[in-house]
Order: C-alpha cells, then structure tokens, then sequence
C-alpha cells in the first residue's frame, strides 16, 4: 500500500477549498491523513469557524479507523448507537459520522488515506472532497451505498 504523498494531499486541499468558493459555500477547512493516521495536510479558509479543524479530522480519523465513509459510519451510528457509542470512547471521542469524511483510494482500490471536510453542510463538504480527490485521478469512498 503507498500512502497519499504531500504532493497530492496539497492540491487535494486547495482544490476542495477552490470548490467550495465556487460553490459559494461557507468558509471549509480541510484534513487530509496519510494511510498510518498521520495528519498529511489542513488547510483552513479564511473565517472558517473554530471547531472546523478537529471535525474536520474526526471526519476524516473516522473513515480510515473504521475502514469506510462518513456516510456508512452514520448509518452504522444510527443503527447501533450503543457500539458507535464504545468506539467513540475507545478512540477518544475521535470519530465524526456525517458526511463529509471519506477514504481516499488509488484506481485499484487501495486505501492511500481520508480526508474529511467541514464547514458548511456535510452534504456540500462532500461535494467538495469529491471534486477535489477525482480531480487528482484518485477515488474518494464516501461509504455511499450505490
């Protein structure tokens, strides 16, 4: 497995931050980890709100910690409250299951790392990071149920 390099994590995050001006969006703040967990990359826009950063990386921590996307993590959380619960506390209250957080992955399926956005709607923060993780070529696993 090759982890997301600082070359693609850059542009993934300035990209993401590009669309969601164009979008005219809230002021987002993006996180983008590298396949160990590290923190590879955040960018915060201009007046994005305090608490951007550690959602946006609970977003993201999320995904890779559980193997899946944002939206697979909410459902999971809906369905077994108690288990997201234990994890939840297990990881330091580190998880964020919206949308918004999603596996980064390379044309073969393999896990490079995740990124998560927050700062508007977890729907519009979503539309963001898939814009800007397609735009490198790469594949970003949302955990949308096709």
């Amino acid at each position: 497995m090759s982890s997301i390099t600082l070359a693609q994590a850059d542009a993934i995050a300035d990209r993401a931050l590009a669309k969601g001006r164009e979008m005219k969006f809230q002021p987002l703040t993006v996180a983008i980890l590298d396949i160990g967990g590290c923190l590879k990359v955040l960018k915060r826009a201009d007046d994005s709100s305090l608490l951007r950063p550690e959602i946006a990386i609970g977003k993201a921590w999320g995904a890779l910690g559980m193997g899946f996307g944002g939206r697979e993590l909410a459902r999971r959380a809906e369905k077994v409250p108690g288990f997201f619960t234990a994890l939840n506390a297990m990881s330091g209250g580190r998880m964020v299951p919206v949308a918004g957080g999603a596996l980064i992955r390379d044309a073969q399926g393999a896990i490079m790392g995740s990124i998560g956005i927050s700062g508007d709607t977890s729907d519009n923060d979503e539309v963001c990071l898939i814009d800007a993780v397609e735009a490198q070529g790469l594949v970003a696993d949302t955990g949308d149920a096709h």
